[in-house]
């Protein structure tokens, strides 16, 4: 039973990889098309503009590393802790970098999230710290 057990979470990570992977690519093909358009239709970018250029990016790369989590997974059966932080990292810097004061409707930046938002760049960055520090040794 623990066998078909294994089997069967073999044929969900794999598919999951093929709809990530998928997810990716059509991401950076929507990149591609919104640079393009961005520079033809208009020389210059606004500082919004290249806000969310800069949140595609990271997103594309929040993508390939979760692609890279579950292809070691696989390969090794192991959870890379590290890989896992690194996601959670850039998915926070995505978040601060998308946070624009000066545009009316985005998010409110009072000073409790502001506080939040630092509180946990400042713990995974001493998780980061640690991980790498332990694997060294």
């Amino acid at each position: 039973m623990i066998e078909y057990i294994n089997k069967f979470e073999r044929v969900i990570y794999y598919i999951l990889m093929v709809l990530l992977a998928g997810v990716i690519f059509l991401g950076v093909l929507e990149l591609l098309v919104i640079l393009y358009s961005s520079i033809i239709s208009e020389y210059s970018l606004s500082n919004h503009e290249i806000l969310q250029i800069f949140g595609y990016f990271l997103l594309i790369l929040i993508g390939i590393e979760l692609l890279e989590t579950i292809k070691v997974y696989l390969l090794k059966h192991e959870i890379y802790v590290e890989i896992i932080v690194l996601v959670a990292i850039i998915a926070v810097a995505r978040k601060i970098i998308l946070l624009d004061p000066f545009i009316e409707g985005s998010e409110m930046l009072d000073t409790g999230a502001m506080i939040a938002l630092g509180v946990v760049i400042i713990a995974l960055s001493a998780s980061y710290y640690l991980i790498r520090r332990s694997a060294h040794e």
